[in-house]
């Protein structure tokens, strides 16, 4: 852990949560070449350089053209004729401090080469790239190529004949809690619920009772018998089993191995991008190579909508596939030529993501690598008229010629006439987090919204954190503290000075249908959602549900990501909020029998909202509420005792007049935590205590705790004593401090009561239980209470509290230190192994992991829907909402469900259809649902055409969906 200081977790902390110290370490070292600074490269560079390898040095001897505007986000207007990697650089070096970065801009030669660990080339030809390929793979330098031609796209891989990954999938370890194991050739182990052990997995042992000798035996190979039972090496001579333990799995190291360029083109192993395209990516496969050879005869890429440049590319592959044997789709061929001169930003963002995605495998040896060959295209995206005809006639070359403007490479693919429509656009992007700012450098590349008519409304209420700089790339350390929407705005038209921008800072929920309302939805012609939480994406679906606008989604994980597009009466909507993704731990689990360090991290997190939140609030309420206390009683007699009492501590004799009080409260609270309360329930379950079944009572999950006995001289006894006296300080307006001898002399002084286990008291093990014992309140108690806090007291502005809200990013402000110690004491209470600060704060805080590479891919795959919808597509099949695993690259695209149908009056509906009413509901009377459905009869189901209010009653209620969380 020596190393662990030398990282910016600040900065890092959410990448961290993806890739580890270990990866990070790895990375710091790396010095990465990356070739070709046009849009795919441009890109690829931004996602590494945010990453924090050691250093980047761009290269390109090329200058920039009007059609590198379209995909290259770092090249102005003013920089056409100038030398692409140069230009880039001053942009690219703000990105982060910690990586040195550098601009090459002459050729490419074996010296240059060998100064780095990870080579990239983009926008080469296929003799450079075998070139560079085969000194690469000789010298142990690992290589990579990416090129996007139009709405195609590809990705090589060389790491060598020999790469070694330390862990391929990035899952946190699997484990299993042991009910058994038995004595023999092979052992059996049983387990207290099924297990998800694979054949094949190691796991270490610990916490064996009885059969101790597994605890120390290292990592042991298994094989799965049953759900709930696995075998192990032979247990004849251990000692006998007792009880407890846990078996735990043991990543192991992977080995691949890669051929060079020359011999990968030949014999090429493929990952698939979506299912049964194995003959789509071998076609491309050979479309790329016949483009190669086109490019070296003629000296430019094929001519948009070409006939005869489409017929020379596929004699030139039907040569290749004379070798191949395979079976061409000469439909792919055609479109690939016709949009072969295009240069598209979304898909440079989604290819550029992966592409970087390998360079951090490369430097990193975490996550399974491409092998070898990746191919992507969303071809569905060209115009339905092309999907439906052999031949384009009803386009005209001169659609498709440039125009001297930066939307010469989009004008390439899709035409002048598109590139209008995309101008004049009116989009409502919700949330400038990670996905926002790549929607919005996206949306600035493509044009849309920057015709004169055309806009775009971006809200976010949130401020720039140093955390949110590793993937929100349109903010630098000179913008903390700002508002996201505001500089993201800024950051875009220094992008593009033609968009037309509007930033708020609104949170977009009922109590902004103000500014959000009909009118406002009404104008728009659709929005794309960047948030980070379901209820805020399920609210704006049930907007544009209602004003049948359509919905761009998409979030992130990790290096796992999806995306989402609704579309008005041809798809299902996003959907309504269900159970919670995640399983609540029950209460009594939290309460008395944690066994995994999650458990103790929130049972602090509760402490800290429950004792610095939660009170300050209910004593305020009590002051300024007459009917606070009423209200309190009316819930129920159990809940209300222990807000009562806690009112009664804090405006009574309990409440701290100095810092001395406060460090007192703090050790008396340590004692009743981590001493007196284990003891008590040690002493109605002690640690030899049987069930009724004549089964120990402390085996399987539930950990057999002993309490802690006080020291000034442990760092962890010491650090929640500071913590928890400053954050009660803080709730009373006392001025702290962290001065460790202060604080001893005080707690010195400090008499702690002795304490005895009480006879009677009731530990509830189940939940059930707990729920069926609410009635059992002490009501003399309570009554007690309420009488004497029936009157207010009369000095109640001196009684106010301040309440704490919970901000895990401060290292000063005392939360943090708080969760770690009070988490990590409790952990000790029960055997449990303790969490650093970073796993702390990643579940107390309830941090999404983050990487940029995942949201550059997302987001590029997001403005490929958006393509189709402006165009207006009605086959449904021609959308593709998409998963994706950047870990394992793992790429699913999927048909999206149609809108369920519901019969009314004998006729079919979806959620989409609305219902003009005329007569008295028009007017001033309500109308009968006989009356509703007469007119219903008469008028047939309303279409998208009817300018009408919804009927929230005949919207379906929808499945809830999984979806990954940050925007």
């Amino acid at each position: 852990m020596s190393q662990v200081s030398d990282i910016d977790e600040s900065l890092y902390s959410r990448q961290l949560y993806v890739l580890g110290h270990e990866a990070m370490h790895h990375m710091k070292k790396a010095d990465v070449l990356i070739a070709g600074m046009r849009g795919l490269g441009v890109e690829i560079a931004k996602n590494v350089i945010l990453a924090g390898v050691k250093s980047v040095t761009v290269q390109d001897e090329g200058i920039a053209s009007w059609e590198d505007l379209s995909s290259q986000f770092y090249l102005e207007e003013s920089s056409i004729g100038q030398n692409r990697a140069q230009c880039s650089l001053s942009k690219l070096l703000k990105l982060n401090p910690y990586v040195t970065v550098s601009a090459h801009t002459g050729p490419l030669h074996e010296n240059l080469l060998a100064q780095f660990q990870v080579v990239v080339l983009t926008n080469s030809s296929l003799d450079e790239q075998r070139k560079i390929g085969k000194y690469c793979h000789s010298s142990g330098i690992q290589f990579i190529t990416a090129d996007t031609k139009g709405l195609c796209g590809q990705i090589f891989c060389d790491f060598g004949e020999q790469f070694e990954v330390a862990d391929w999938n990035g899952v946190p370890p699997v484990f299993a809690t042991i009910d058994h194991i038995s004595r023999g050739n092979p052992g059996i182990v049983t387990c207290t619920d099924k297990h998800e052990f694979q054949d094949g997995d190691f796991v270490a042992f610990s916490e064996v009772l009885g059969m101790t000798e597994l605890n120390s035996c290292g990592q042991v190979e298994i094989k799965v018998l049953e759900p709930y039972t696995f075998s192990i090496c032979d247990t004849s001579l251990f000692s006998e089993y007792e009880k407890g333990g846990v078996a735990t799995e043991v990543k192991m190291p992977k080995m691949f191995h890669f051929q060079a360029l020359h011999d990968a083109i030949s014999n090429p192993q493929m990952v698939m991008t979506g299912y049964g395209k194995t003959n789509k990516h071998h076609t491309l496969h050979l479309a790329f190579q016949a483009l190669h050879c086109f490019v070296k005869r003629a000296g430019r890429l094929p001519k948009p909508r070409d006939q005869a440049d489409a017929k020379m590319l596929l004699a030139m592959m039907r040569e290749l596939k004379s070798e191949a044997q395979l079976e061409l789709d000469e439909d792919i061929v055609r479109k690939f030529a016709f949009t072969a001169q295009g240069n598209l930003g979304p898909v440079n963002s989604f290819i550029g993501g992966l592409a970087a995605q390998e360079v951090l495998k490369a430097s990193s040896r975490k996550f399974t690598p491409v092998q070898q060959w990746l191919y992507f295209d969303a071809l569905e995206c060209l115009p339905e008229e092309e999907e439906e005809k052999e031949e384009v006639r009803l386009l005209t070359e001169h659609n498709f010629a440039p125009t001297g403007s930066r939307y010469d490479g989009q004008i390439a693919v899709f035409g002048k006439a598109f590139q209008e429509k995309l101008g004049k656009q009116k989009y409502f992007l919700v949330g400038t987090g990670a996905i926002g700012c790549e929607l919005l450098k996206n949306f600035a590349l493509i044009g849309l919204g920057a015709a004169e008519d055309g806009h775009i409304t971006v809200t976010d209420m949130d401020s720039i954190e140093k955390s949110n700089l590793n993937r929100q790339f349109l903010f630098t350390s000179e913008d903390i503290g700002r508002l996201k929407s505001e500089t993201a705005m800024q950051a875009i038209l220094k992008m593009n000075p033609s968009m037309h921008i509007t930033a708020h800072q609104n949170r977009v929920d009922p109590e902004s249908e103000e500014v959000y309302g009909n009118k406002f939805f009404s104008s728009l012609d659709g929005v794309a959602a960047a948030l980070d939480n379901l209820e805020a994406r399920v609210y704006l679906d049930g907007r544009c549900v209602q004003h049948q606008k359509p919905l761009l989604e998409g979030g992130t994980l990790g290096t796992r990501g999806h995306t989402t597009v609704v579309v008005p009466f041809l798809t299902d909507s996003y959907g309504v909020p269900g159970s919670s993704l995640q399983k609540a731990i029950p209460l009594c689990t939290l309460k008395n029998f944690p066994y995994l360090i999650e458990h103790t991290l929130q049972w602090a997190r509760d402490e800290f909202e429950g004792l610095f939140k939660q009170v300050p609030e209910n004593v305020n309420q009590y002051l300024t509420d007459h009917e606070f206390l009423q209200r309190t009683l009316e819930r129920g007699e159990a809940g209300a005792l222990e807000v009562l009492a806690q009112l009664h501590g804090s405006v009574g004799s309990q409440r701290p007049a100095v810092w001395e009080d406060c460090v007192t409260w703090a050790r008396l609270r340590w004692e009743i935590l981590y001493n007196n309360d284990i003891r008590q329930l040690l002493h109605c379950f002690p640690p030899h205590q049987m069930t009724s079944s004549g089964l120990p009572f402390w085996s399987g999950q539930k950990k057999c705790p002993h309490p802690l006995t006080f020291s000034p001289n442990n760092a962890t006894h010491m650090d929640y004593i500071i913590a928890a006296a400053n954050l009660y300080a803080q709730i009373y307006k006392i001025k702290g401090t962290r001065d460790r001898n202060t604080i001893r002399e005080v707690l010195e002084k400090v008499h702690v009561p002795s304490f005895t286990p009480k006879s009677g008291v009731k530990i509830h093990v189940t939940d059930q239980d707990m729920e069926k014992d609410k009635e059992n309140v002490d009501t003399a108690h309570l009554l007690k209470l309420k009488n004497e806090l029936a009157s207010t007291p009369g000095n109640s502005t001196t009684l106010r509290m301040h309440p704490i809200e919970f901000e895990k990013d401060d290292d000063t402000n005392f939360h943090m230190d708080f969760i770690v110690a009070a988490s990590n004491l409790r952990a000790e209470n029960y055997g449990i192994p303790p969490a650093d600060r970073l796993k702390s704060k990643l579940v107390a805080g309830r941090i999404i992991p983050a990487i940029a590479t995942t949201t550059a891919a997302v987001a590029g795959l997001m403005c490929l829907e958006l393509y189709k919808l402006v165009q207006g597509h009605r086959r449904i099949e021609l959308y593709r909402p998409a998963f994706l695993n950047l870990a394992v690259q793992t790429c699913v695209f999927y048909q999206p469900l149609a809108p369920q149908l519901f019969t009314v009056a004998g006729k079919k509906y979806s959620l989409w259809n609305q219902f003009p009413v005329q007569g008295r509901c028009n007017g001033q009377e309500e109308m009968t649902l006989k009356e509703l459905i007469e007119q219903i009869k008469v008028r047939g189901p309303p279409t998208h055409t009817d300018s009408v209010q919804p009927s929230p009653s005949l919207k379906r209620k929808l499945p809830s969906k999984r979806t990954l969380s940050e925007g």
